[in-house]
Parts: structure tokens; sequence; C-alpha cells
């Protein structure tokens, strides 16, 4: 029997090659047949078990040269990099000559001041409903003394003596809590700054940049005018400023109709390129019920602003049409009317406004009051007597203003506040117009008409309104083209 696992000892030279890869093929017989079908691509699920064993290991061949390689090139990229040259720099000094003191620039110089003093560090405060100057410098720990010593220091002080909410006042205090400077705006373009020291006050007033934006906007009422004013872009307030320019001839809380419509050219104000405020309504129609109405702002030559029709005649009425802001007409002129208190039928010789407490009272015309106190019935009254043989009544009010006899009021101003004096079973207005003593219905007295501009004043008028008038036309024709509306009638 031969021993296979001793190497043979070959009898010839010339046969030992041979005779070794015998014993060779021998000895691993069982490694080459096993190995022999190693693949990648074979089904693993034919030879789960000896697949899983040869991809474990050529993986691992693979990872382990894959982990060398990384470590390897690194290095070999780190061992051949060249580290940069340095460069070398030379600093050179240059006597450069001096500046004048006389010739110094200002800027330059206000820069180095406000350096070495720091820079304000100021304090803003916005005027609140009801706040006056002096209770703002109290609130920032300032003596009554500071703000006398600002009031002396201006020719013009109006911008301290009346201010108005939402105005802003800006203070620079020192560590110590003394006033070093105060900053505040003097109309719309300019803004003053007081700096405050043991020598005295020194002001000092900076130019502002104010533009006005002219805009144009139509609308078209179908629930309310505000809501016809919000969706043509507008704000309650120019709103408000469109309804008062119309005032005179439409009244927005009867006449007002679904269908209505209006164009308006009107202005903002901004300052430095922000918006500062609302401005004017500069020309606008208005077409109620099929009846189109037309203002023009014009500022005549002795400084007084009204609107005017596109003819120059004044929109101005003698007396307006309702003396306050009202909800409802809770009772209209009549001959005879039940009484809503004493029960029985009584002439209702005037117009019931219904109004929440407190709302404005507003002259009617100009004139001068001819009594102001209590009436049986009326409550709180005021008369007020105006050109020729026409009075107005103004009962049932909760307080009156600060008006007394004999004064003189002009249109529109306030004369007292909607209240529930006297015989009335809720808030609101008792208005009455007379002529020569006798009761008229306001809604619909005949007023006096306005007296018309002037020639000169005509012309004046005329030049400045005409590109407004234009833009309105062509506002107004692209609109009725577009619905196919016929143009409805006018008032000039």
């Amino acid at each position: 029997m031969t021993d296979h696992s001793q190497r043979p000892q070959a009898t010839r030279s010339g046969n030992r090659p041979l005779a070794i890869r015998r014993w060779v093929q021998r000895h691993y017989f069982q490694f080459y047949s096993r190995c022999a079908n190693w693949t990648f691509v074979q089904n693993v699920s034919a030879a789960p078990v000896s697949w899983r064993r040869e991809h474990w290991v050529l993986g691992g061949a693979a990872v382990t040269a894959i982990v060398l390689t990384g470590f390897i090139v690194p290095t070999f990229a780190g061992a051949t990099r060249q580290d940069p040259v340095p460069v070398t720099y030379t600093t050179v000094q240059i006597d450069l000559p001096q500046r004048p003191l006389d010739e110094a620039d200002p800027a330059i110089a206000a820069l180095a001041d406000a350096t070495a003093g720091g820079a304000p560090e100021w304090r803003v405060v916005r005027v609140k409903a009801g706040q006056s100057l002096s209770d703002i410098f109290r609130e920032q720990g300032l003596s009554p003394n500071d703000l006398q010593r600002a009031l002396d220091a201006q020719d013009d002080a109006s911008a301290l003596r009346r201010i108005r909410p939402g105005d802003e006042f800006a203070f620079d205090l020192a560590t110590d809590g003394s006033l070093r400077a105060m900053r505040f705006d003097r109309g719309d373009a300019a803004r003053v700054t007081l700096q405050f020291s043991g020598d005295g006050v020194q002001e000092a007033v900076q130019d502002r940049l104010v533009e006005r934006r002219v805009q144009v906007a139509h609308g078209v009422v179908t629930r309310s005018l505000f809501d016809a004013g919000e969706q043509a872009g507008l704000s309650d307030a120019m709103v408000i400023k469109l309804a008062n320019a119309f005032g005179y001839d439409i009244d927005f809380a009867q006449d007002l109709r679904e269908g209505d419509s209006f164009s308006v050219i009107y202005d903002d104000v901004y300052r430095e390129g922000e918006r500062l405020r609302n401005g004017e309504v500069l020309a606008a129609t208005f077409v109620n019920q099929g009846k189109r109405y037309t203002a023009v702002r014009y500022t005549d030559t002795n400084g007084e602003t009204v609107y005017y029709t596109e003819d120059g005649r004044p929109l101005r009425k003698s007396f307006l049409r309702t003396p306050v802001e009202f909800t409802r007409i809770s009772s209209k002129f009549s001959s005879g009317r039940k009484h809503p208190v004493l029960g029985y039928m009584r002439a209702h010789k005037g117009v019931d406004y219904a109004a929440p407490t407190g709302t404005p009272i507003r002259a009617a015309g100009d004139g001068k009051i001819t009594f102001r106190g209590w009436q049986n019935g009326f409550g709180n009254t005021i008369i007020i007597q105006h050109e020729g043989k026409h009075t107005t009544l103004y009962g049932h009010m909760s307080r009156f203003a600060s008006v007394k006899v004999g004064q003189r009021v002009s249109q529109g101003s306030t004369i007292g506040y909607v209240g529930a004096t006297g015989l009335a079973t809720g808030p609101h207005l008792h208005y009455e117009f007379r002529i020569g003593g006798a009761h008229r219905d306001p809604l619909t007295v005949t007023l006096p008409p306005p007296a018309p501009l002037p020639a000169g004043e005509l012309a004046r008028f005329r030049q400045q309104a005409s590109p407004m008038l234009a833009k309105l036309q062509m506002v107004d024709g692209s609109r009725l083209a577009a619905s196919g509306s016929p143009r409805p009638a006018g008032n000039g």
C-alpha cells in the first residue's frame, strides 16, 4: 500500500519534476475540486452554504484593498505637496502735508465730535390720545424746566404747544438722566433737534424730502360706499373725504343706490420715500341714481380751499343738508305725528337723526349763536341765526361744545354732541330749519345758491382744473365704454 503522505523519492533525476507534480495533484485534489466552480453570478439558492463562505472571503479581500488604498493615497499626496513660498511685503511711510484748519471738512469734524462725545441714543416716544407734552416729559423723568427751556429756545414753538396723537418725540439722555438733546418734527418737511447744555439750547433744523404721489381709483357700489372704496384701494379716511366733497348734493345715508359709481384722483403724502399719511381728494366724479356730479379741489388767491363743479361753481352750499353723521332718520318732518313720549298727535317740525351718544353735531351754516341752554321737550338746545331770515335749531344734545351765546360759528364747526336729553326715547338729533320763523322740511327745502367764482378766479381755476378733468373724463369714458352704459347727466 502506497503512503501518499510522504513525498516519493525518485530514482532518477529526470523523473523528479513529474513525480512532484503528480504528488501535488493527488495531495490537493480536494482543494481544486472545491474551488473550481467559484463565481459571483451563480444562483445563491443552488448552493447556499458554499456560496456564503465564498462571498465573505472575496468581499473581505475587496474591503481590505479599499481601506489600504484610502490610507496610502493621501499619505503619498501629502508627501509630494510643497509649501508655498512666503511673500515679503515692505511698508513705507509717506509724509503728507496737513490740511489748513480753515479748510477742515465739516462732515469729518462732525463725525469726530460724535465719536468723541458718543452717538446719541434716541429714546422715541409716540404721543397717545389725551397726552400733553408735560406728561411725556414727566414720564421720561425730565423736569418742567427742561420743557420751558425747549419752548423758549424757538421762535415758532407751535409743534410743541399743539401736539396730536401719533406725533413722535425723541430724547437723548445722559447717564445721570439729564436731557442732552431732543428731536421732533415741525410739519412734514422739517425735523428739529435741540441740543441742551449749560450755555443754553441750540436748535438745528433738517429739511426732509416730502412728495405727493397722485393716484387714480374707480369703484362701483354693491354693498356700501366703504366696501366699494376698499375694493378700489381707498382707505376709510379717503372714502370719508370723498363723501364730504359731495356731501352738499348727495345724502349718502339715504340716497346711495347699488350700481352707483365713482372715479377719484387723490394723492398720498410720502416723506423720504415712505408713506406718511393720506393726502386729499383732488378731483372726483360720482354717479348717483343716474346723475353725474363733479368735484374739483381749488385754493383761491385768498388761501381758501373748497370744491367746485367743473364750470367753477362752489359745491359748498350755504347750509349743510345734514348736520350730523347719522345711522338712520328716526322721524321725518310732519304736520301730525303721535309723540313717542306724550302719546298724542302733535306736529313734528323737524327731522330726527338717530346717532350714537357723543356723535359731534355741526353747524349747518355760518352764523351767530342766539340761544344755548335748556328748552322743554328739546333738552339741551342751540339756535343759530344765519344770514337773512334763516335760523336752525339743534335739540336733545348730551352736552355743548365750547361755544357761547353771541359767538359766531362757521359751517361745519362742532357745536355739541348727540344725546337724549328732554323728551326723547333714545339718542338722536332733532334738527329744525326756519325761514322768517316758519318751519321748513330740512330734507326738501330749497337752499340758497352759493356765490360763483369771480372772472379772474374762474380763469385761474380753469387752468388748474383742466388736466384733472381730462383725466377723469378718460377714466369715466373707458368705464362707460366697457359697460356699454349711456353717459349720465352732470351737475355742471
